[in-house]
């Protein structure tokens, strides 16, 4: 069951990433704002489910579905990578490291948002 629970969110979390990039296509030639978001909404949801879990109001059940399987499936490490690679790779050093340091402090501080209000 656990198996299932990850695989359906993960399932779900791609799902909404693809549909992430498809509304934002239009802004995506300059800047991948769309592997931006993603990952900073990945990151708010995640602090909100862990917060839950550690204060007993998410069960293990709905963690795997949420945290482990919605989140992993709708944040991308690896495009976030590639992308900034990609920018760099373009003559775009300043951009490559503003999304670079940007996604860093975007993901820890939603990661902490989501913390602090599921308090």
């Amino acid at each position: 069951m656990p198996f299932l629970l990850v695989f359906l969110g993960g399932g779900l979390g791609s799902m909404s990433r693809y549909a992430l990039v498809l509304m934002l296509q239009p802004w995506q030639p300059r800047f991948p704002w769309a592997t931006l978001l993603a990952n900073g909404l990945a990151c708010f949801a995640l602090g909100l489910f862990l917060g839950w879990q550690a204060t007993g109001l998410l069960s293990d059940q709905r963690r795997l579905l949420l945290a482990t399987g919605f989140c992993g499936g709708f944040s991308t490490f690896s495009t976030f990578t590639a992308e900034s690679w990609q920018l760099f790779q373009q003559g775009h050093p300043v951009t490559a490291a503003l999304n670079v340091a940007g996604s860093l402090a975007l993901c820890l501080g939603c990661l902490l948002l989501g913390l602090k209000l599921s308090a």
